[in-house]
């Protein structure tokens, strides 16, 4: 009889940890949902909105990522190829002023003072 004891004192213990697991995973699932999310952006813990307004913009661009992920995710890519090419087309054109001044040091070494020419 001892052991049948044991054996249900290990299943009681076995289905309170499973309990408690089953209610950390609904918190959890719970924190996750965008309506907690919005509730909990809401209150701020009391302070002033404009007291935290990196807080602001980091929760609307949460929220924008959570509701037009697509569309953010399309503009964050063409926001990006827009900055590659713009360094790119910055490089050349230093490029190119540089052999531009290059060019106008040679023409410059080329052409005789004009007080010889007389």
């Amino acid at each position: 009889m001892s052991r049948m004891t044991d054996l249900e004192g290990r299943r009681q213990a076995l289905l309170a940890r499973c309990e408690e697991q089953r209610l950390e995973v609904a918190y959890r699932l719970a924190q996750i949902r965008p309506m907690a999310q919005l509730g909990s952006w809401r209150h701020l813990g009391g302070v002033r909105p404009s007291g935290r307004s990196f807080a602001w913009i980091a929760a609307l661009t949460g929220l924008l990522l959570m509701f037009r992920t697509r569309r953010v995710l399309t503009g964050i890519t063409w926001v990006t190829g827009l900055l590659a090419l713009s360094s790119r087309a910055t490089a050349v054109l230093k490029v190119i002023a540089q052999i531009r001044a290059l060019y106008g040091a040679v023409k410059a070494a080329r052409t005789p003072p004009a007080h010889e020419n007389k």
